[in-house]
């Protein structure tokens, strides 16, 4: 009798709406999603090569705020405000919703009504993430899309690049991932760029008596300032992640942290903080350390906090639920 009640209890220990995962979900309701979905993507970043960046950031996003349920792409109406339209997520890529509903256009005309937008949004990551260079870690399918989307709930949800290390590893442990997972999923600035409104204080207003942050490696610094010139004019100024390899994903990014090339305040944070610096030196000098955390993480984000059976529902568009919401 022992074995059949350990596995009952391995059962239980698993999340119910997770358990009902599986990456061959479609496999007899709709057997092209993954190539349908793999051919969007393929274009559109041969066509525009920030896709990539910009679709892991949107997935990041969207699964922090509600769980990974496609809540952020939901447009905003005269009676709500949605997540899409907070301000932290003003600068999400227009490109990343377009792939987006590029595929979920293509899989409604091959099989209506099956696929869910929350689960194009994490295929479509994956299989970006792996285009640029980085890992292939599976993908199980079967979500919903949310019927909630709310820009007052996401502010307090994501990091911003001006907190403290501690109140960013807070944000993460709060949300069930350890600290190796935070710094993992950090590394995906390896690609994309990020606003220059977002670093700015480092260059010009670092201190009373130390405009520029010191840690900064100098040349970087000249060269940033030169970029982010006209960032109050011009707000859409920015820089890459990672000046290095930009367009690749790698583990460069932490080789650049501790070169003084790391853009954003929180970045630099990684090489400050003792509990977060060893794993810095770890994914600088191993690639694959780095590339099966981030696989783990990504995993792991992707069943956060989702939606099976009747927690939501297939929208027949991303942006808007079926049933309009009271």
């Amino acid at each position: 009798m022992a074995v059949p009640i350990l596995l009952l209890l391995l059962f239980f220990s698993i999340p119910f709406s997770e358990s009902k995962l599986s990456e061959d979900y479609y496999k007899q309701t709709c057997p092209d999603f993954q190539k349908i979905v793999r051919e969007t993507v393929t274009v559109k970043q041969a066509g525009q090569p920030a896709t990539a960046a910009g679709t892991l950031r949107l997935f990041f996003h969207d699964c922090m705020v509600e769980g990974c349920d496609a809540s952020v792409f939901i447009a905003s109406n005269h009676v709500n405000k949605a997540e899409r339209d907070a301000d932290i997520n003003q600068s999400l890529s227009g490109d990343a919703f377009e792939v987006v509903v590029r595929a979920k256009t293509a899989l409604e005309l091959t099989c209506p009504g099956i696929v869910s937008c929350a689960d194009i949004l994490a295929e479509a990551t994956r299989d970006l993430v792996t285009m640029v260079g980085g890992p292939f870690y599976p993908v199980k399918l079967g979500r919903k899309d949310g019927q909630v989307s709310l820009a007052s709930k996401v502010d307090a949800n994501l990091p911003k690049t001006n907190q403290t290390m501690d109140e960013i590893i807070k944000l993460f442990a709060d949300k069930g991932f350890t600290i190796e997972e935070m710094v993992a999923l950090t590394g995906g600035h390896t690609i994309g760029f990020s606003h220059c409104k977002e670093f700015t204080d480092r260059l010009f207003h670092y201190s009373p008596t130390t405009p520029t942050d010191p840690v900064m490696n100098p040349r970087f610094a000249e060269g940033l300032k030169k970029t982010c010139a006209n960032y109050t004019t011009n707000p859409a100024m920015s820089a890459f992640n990672d000046v290095i390899t930009p367009g690749k994903f790698d583990n460069i990014y932490y080789q650049n942290l501790k070169r003084g090339l790391g853009l954003l305040s929180s970045d630099h944070a990684l090489v400050k903080d003792p509990r977060t610096m060893p794993l810095v030196e770890l994914y600088s000098k191993n690639q694959e350390a780095f590339f099966k955390a981030f696989g783990h993480a990504m995993e792991k984000l992707g069943h956060h906090e989702i939606k099976t059976g009747q927690q939501g529902e297939v929208r027949r568009r991303c942006d808007a639920f079926n049933t309009i919401q009271a």
